[in-house]
C-alpha cells in the first residue's frame, strides 16, 4: 500500500506541476510567454480566479504528500506505539479543510453552472485560448483524484470547528479578494456575478457559502465511511485516554 501511495501521489504531482507550469508558461493574453501571469484579463492576472488558485493548492498538497512519503509517516490508529509527525499531522488539515473543499467546490460550481449556462462561468471564446485537456484537469479529474486520496490514505480530520474556522477563512479572504477585485478595477471575476443585481450576489454567495459547509460535512461523512474501522479504534483510544484521565 505505501509503494501504491508514493506512486498516486507522484503522478498526481507531475499531472498537477505540468498543468501549473503550462497554464502559467502558455495561457495568457498574448502569445508572450509568461505574460498572463499577473494581467490575464486585467487587474491580479489569474491570482483571481478560484480554478488557478486550486491548482496551485492541488499542486503543493500532492507535492507535500509525495515528500511526507518519503520522509514523513502515514500512521492510523490501528498502528500501536506509532506517532504522527508533524507534516502528516499538517497535511489532515490541509486535505480536511482546504485541498477537499476547495477542489470539490471548483468541479461541483463550474460544471453546475455550466450545465445551466455556460457564458456565466466559462464564455465559448475560452474554447480558442484554454486547451479542452487543460479545461478537464482544472474543473473535471480534481474531484476523482481528492477521492482516490481518500480511499487510499487515512486522513484524520480535526474537530469540525478547528475544520471549518480554517475553511470558511480561506472561503471567506477569497471573498474579501474578488470583492477588491471588483471595487479597485471594476472586474466581476465570474460573469454570473456581473449579470446579478446587489440582492442577488449577497443570496447567491450566502448559498455558495452553505454549500463550500456541505461539502466540509460531506467529506468528513466520506472519511468516517472508509475508514470506519480505523475510526472505531481511535474512538477506544480516545475513550481509554479519558478514563485513564479521569482516575488519576
Amino acid at each position: 500500500m505505501a509503494v501504491t501511495c508514493t506512486l498516486f501521489h507522484f503522478l498526481a504531482f507531475i499531472l498537477y506541476a505540468f498543468t501549473l507550469f503550462f497554464n502559467i508558461r502558455y495561457i495568457g493574453n498574448t502569445d508572450d510567454p509568461y505574460y498572463g501571469l499577473f494581467t490575464f484579463k486585467g487587474y491580479a492576472g489569474k491570482f483571481k480566479y478560484l480554478t488557478f488558485i486550486c491548482l496551485i493548492i492541488q499542486t503543493v498538497f500532492f507535492g507535500l504528500a509525495l515528500v511526507n512519503d518519503i520522509w514523513g509517516t502515514n500512521v492510523r490508529p490501528s498502528e500501536k506505539g506509532a506517532k504522527k509527525c508533524r507534516l502528516q499531522q499538517f497535511m489532515d488539515t490541509f486535505l480536511s479543510s482546504i485541498a477537499y473543499p476547495v477542489g470539490t467546490f471548483v468541479v461541483m460550481t463550474f460544471w453546475g453552472i455550466y450545465a445551466v449556462d455556460r457564458e456565466l462561468v466559462y464564455p465559448k471564446r475560452l474554447d480558442k485560448i484554454i486547451p479542452l485537456w487543460l479545461n478537464h484537469v482544472e474543473h473535471t479529474v480534481v474531484l476523482p483524484i481528492l477521492l482516490i486520496e481518500k480511499f487510499l490514505v487515512f486522513h484524520e480530520y480535526p474537530r469540525r470547528r478547528k475544520g471549518l474556522f480554517v475553511m470558511l477563512a480561506f472561503a471567506s479572504s477569497y471573498l474579501l479578494w474578488i470583492l477588491w477585485v471588483a471595487y479597485y478595477a471594476d472586474i466581476w471575476v465570474y460573469p454570473i456575478l456581473q449579470v446579478m443585481e446587489s440582492h442577488q450576489r449577497a443570496i447567491f454567495i450566502s448559498i455558495m457559502m452553505v454549500f463550500f459547509v456541505s461539502i466540509y460535512i460531506l467529506g468528513e461523512s466520506i472519511n468516517r465511511f472508509l475508514w470506519r474501522r480505523e475510526m472505531g479504534v481511535k474512538n477506544v483510544k480516545t475513550d481509554k485516554y479519558k478514563v485513564k484521565k479521569k482516575t488519576t
